[in-house]
């Protein structure tokens, strides 16, 4: 990622620069790492919530919020819309355990991070043979693909509802638009834009369920009792791939080196709560986002008999039963969904490309513009000829949910490592949750694929 500071810097000289003053500083203070956590004993003792609500803490707030805006991308509105409409209320369980087992994976992505200086496109191409590098690697290029697919289908739908701008016209209009945001802006600027785009969503989102008025007493249940109604099961695995997205994984393992993690002379505890606090913020507000999605689905259409069928009918329906404020809000958060998710997968995908080729991440070198431009041109191509926009999201989400498990097991192998992580290295328990974890997404997202290519069995 760009560092905060001079953003055309990459963040790795960053921490060598904070790695060298906090050595130089021990060394002219005369006083050990240990000894300096001696005498700073109390600071152990601080728990999360005291951290919670420190000063500090808001110079460690941002990395997650950037990741947060690709799980509310339109592949998200898609299966959300779906599953608010045809099943109600049922499914909000998903979004909750989807996000549970997010903030799990992105603590890990961000820890490896954190602890290395690079990233896990990096950490891959340094401590894996070069088959396995090729197999990570190679499988990320359909995946994001995939995913600047979603994210630009995004971007020229909000065109098209707010505008009556063609696909064709609103997909390059898009495209154009997020090269030169990440181009002729810092990082520290993007991030900002980011969680202003973020937060104009969820604002969008609340305005809406106040107008349509939701049944929350009929809905509390469903976020924590899981339930599978019929015909749910395929909806229900859509949504958690379309939150335990692969490039977020890769982006927030370099996201988070925007931020100056000084080891030298703090304690590794409260730091790494630092994070946690980040991490866990964001993505519960991805939560309140996606759970937002399915309750305004499941008060309009699911009450009125509609199945969602597209992000266009569902835009064209709002506005007779609820009015056309609600059609509004659903048009302009979707147009800032697709601009937003499109920027932070570009970035992803830029990461992706320059850490497993090897070469240093420099917004300004041809490779970092080629790989921004080189994924997203086929998902362009695909919109332009007239793909089908609503199977292009669920399509899309399917092509994420084969590569996801390449992405968790390098992701879980690093981070166990003492030659990687050192005395950070994962503990037996982080590791038994994060292998249970694998299996139960590896798991959904075969019988996700059986379901797709077998509808009606072998």
């Amino acid at each position: 990622m760009l560092a905060a500071a001079s953003c055309a810097c990459n963040p790795r000289s960053l921490l060598a620069l904070a790695a060298r003053r906090a050595e130089s500083n021990r060394t002219r203070n005369g006083y050990s790492h240990a000894a300096h956590n001696r005498r700073k004993g109390g600071g152990l003792k601080r728990g999360f919530l005291s951290d919670l609500f420190s000063r500090e803490l808001f110079r460690y707030l941002g990395p997650g919020f950037i990741v947060t805006i690709g799980f509310i991308d339109p592949g998200n509105w898609a299966t959300n819309l779906a599953g608010g409409s045809q099943f109600g209320y049922a499914l909000l369980w998903v979004i909750t355990l989807s996000t549970l087992m997010l903030i799990f994976l992105q603590h890990v992505a961000a820890r490896l991070g954190i602890v290395t200086g690079a990233s896990l496109a990096v950490n891959v191409r340094r401590h894996f043979s070069r088959p396995l590098v090729i197999l990570f690697g190679g499988t990320m290029v359909p995946a994001l693909i995939a995913t600047s697919l979603a994210e630009i289908l995004g971007g020229a739908l909000g065109f098209q509802i707010l505008f009556h701008i063609p696909l064709v016209v609103g997909a390059p209009l898009t495209l154009a638009l997020v090269v030169l945001a990440i181009l002729g802006q810092r990082y520290d600027q993007l991030e900002r834009l980011i969680i202003v785009f973020l937060a104009f969503i969820a604002a969008a989102y609340i305005v809406e369920i106040f107008i349509v008025k939701p049944d929350m007493a009929a809905a509390a249940p469903a976020w924590v009792i899981p339930t599978f109604p019929p015909g749910s099961i395929v909806i229900a695995m859509g949504m958690l791939g379309a939150i335990v997205m692969p490039h977020n994984i890769y982006l927030h393992s370099n996201t988070i080196q925007s931020r100056e993690w000084d080891f030298g002379g703090k304690d590794q505890t409260r730091l790494m709560r630092f994070e946690l606090i980040d991490t866990s913020l964001s993505m519960g507000m991805g939560w309140l986002v996606n759970s937002a999605m399915i309750l305004v689905a499941a008060a309009v259409f699911y009450s009125h008999g509609i199945t969602v069928t597209s992000i266009q009918q569902a835009s064209v329906t709002l506005r007779p039963l609820v009015g056309p404020l609600s059609q509004l809000l659903f048009g302009l958060a979707l147009l800032v969904a697709g601009l937003s998710s499109s920027i932070t997968s570009s970035l992803a995908t830029a990461n992706v490309a320059t850490g497993y080729l090897g070469r240093p991440e420099d917004p300004h070198s041809r490779l970092y513009r080629f790989g921004m431009v080189a994924m997203a041109a086929p998902a362009v191509l695909l919109i332009m000829i007239g793909l089908n926009a609503y199977r292009a999201l669920i399509l899309s989400q399917v092509v994420l949910s084969l590569q996801l498990p390449l992405t968790i097991i390098p992701l879980l192998v690093l981070t166990r490592r003492v030659g990687v992580m050192g005395d950070m290295r994962s503990g037996n328990r982080t590791m038994v949750s994060g292998w249970l974890l694998a299996a139960i997404i590896i798991g959904l997202n075969v019988f996700l694929l059986y379901q797709t290519f077998f509808p009606k069995g072998l």
